[in-house]
């Protein structure tokens, strides 16, 4: 047996050829890619990223979480891996910034685009007010509800800490607006256990020349001066004063809007009673409510019997036959 010695060749294969095939293989990153990284560093007020490009890339603290953090490490682990944004390109060493909290950001517009779709009610505990409302925090972001749109008698300082349920009013991304109400949701949670054609108890909270609003449980209905009375009212400001109590009955609930209409019209038992003698109005308020609500009855009932009956004529009418040519 021969035993032959194999001689390699010299390659010449420098460090130099070695960064140049580093290069041909390294991956591009633009800013605003989002790429998976492996936490290999924890600084200060910071942290070191493996991404795979040459320079390890860098995160800072403030951009680790859409919310306040003091330690790098309530958010990030050694040796964790997870997804990161790429935020600006290579500076002068060729280090990458990085986020999380770009992500983030990103996901909690979409999250809240889509609670706005639904109508959802969401609920937020106020961290601070100012002269135009409070603000609040839904999905880690910033959102605002106008003064016109807290229906609670607390003052703004009191409302500090509270939890409110709310409904989305704005949701702007581009604009960075995210505007919300109280008293939507209010009205909403109270609408849920009104009826069309029941009497309530209210307060009058504000007279204009169209009619009066009237709170009834935490959220305003509007009397309007034409549902007042069957006689001609020339202004509320005639038969109400702000802060009277008295009976009225809701004649219609727009969910959507947050509207409530009321009636004190509807409750008269002779036209002309809400301004000649309103407590006979509020006496007899459940009697005519009841024959309020029968008539829309027999209303509804005359509507689905002309439909059947139409139905009827139709299904008695003998079916057209064409003979074959």
């Amino acid at each position: 047996m021969v035993n032959r010695e194999t001689t390699l060749p010299d390659i010449g294969f420098t460090h130099e050829d070695f960064a140049a095939l580093l290069d041909k293989y390294d991956y591009h990153f633009n800013p605003g890619d989002v790429v998976a990284g492996t936490v290999f560093s924890l600084e200060p007020r910071g942290a070191l990223i493996d991404i795979g490009a040459k320079t390890a890339a860098y995160i800072p603290i403030q951009e680790m979480s859409i919310n306040r953090i003091e330690n790098p490490d309530e958010v990030l682990q050694s040796n964790e891996t997870r997804e990161f944004f790429i935020l600006a390109d290579e500076n002068e060493d060729g280090q990458l910034t990085l986020s999380i909290r770009r992500i983030e950001y990103m996901r909690a517009w979409e999250r809240v685009r889509q609670l706005q779709t639904e109508d959802a009610t969401v609920r937020s505990s106020v961290f601070a007010t100012n002269r135009g409302g409070a603000l609040v925090r839904i999905e880690g972001l910033r959102g605002f509800i106008p003064g016109s749109h807290i229906s609670t008698r607390a003052t703004k300082e009191d409302l500090i800490g509270e939890e409110l349920p709310l409904k989305f009013l704005e949701v702007d991304e581009e604009r960075n607006r995210l505007v919300l109400s109280h008293r939507r949701a209010l009205v909403e949670r109270k609408m849920n256990r009104l009826e069309v054609g029941e009497v309530v108890i209210g307060t009058v909270r504000g007279i204009k020349p169209y009619g009066a609003f009237i709170d009834i449980g935490g959220v305003s209905g509007l009397l309007h001066i034409s549902e007042i009375s069957h006689d001609h009212i020339d202004t509320p400001h005639s038969v109400f004063n702000v802060n009277d109590d008295l009976k009225v009955m809701i004649i219609d609930l727009d969910a959507e809007r947050g509207r409530i209409s009321l009636s004190t019209k509807q409750l008269e038992p002779e036209p002309g009673d809400m301004v000649k003698n309103p407590q006979l109005v509020y006496d007899k308020a459940e009697e005519m409510a009841e024959r309020y609500r029968q008539q829309m009855m027999a209303q509804q009932e005359g509507g689905q019997g002309d439909s059947d009956a139409s139905a009827e004529e139709a299904a008695s009418e003998p079916e057209e036959v064409t003979s074959p040519a």
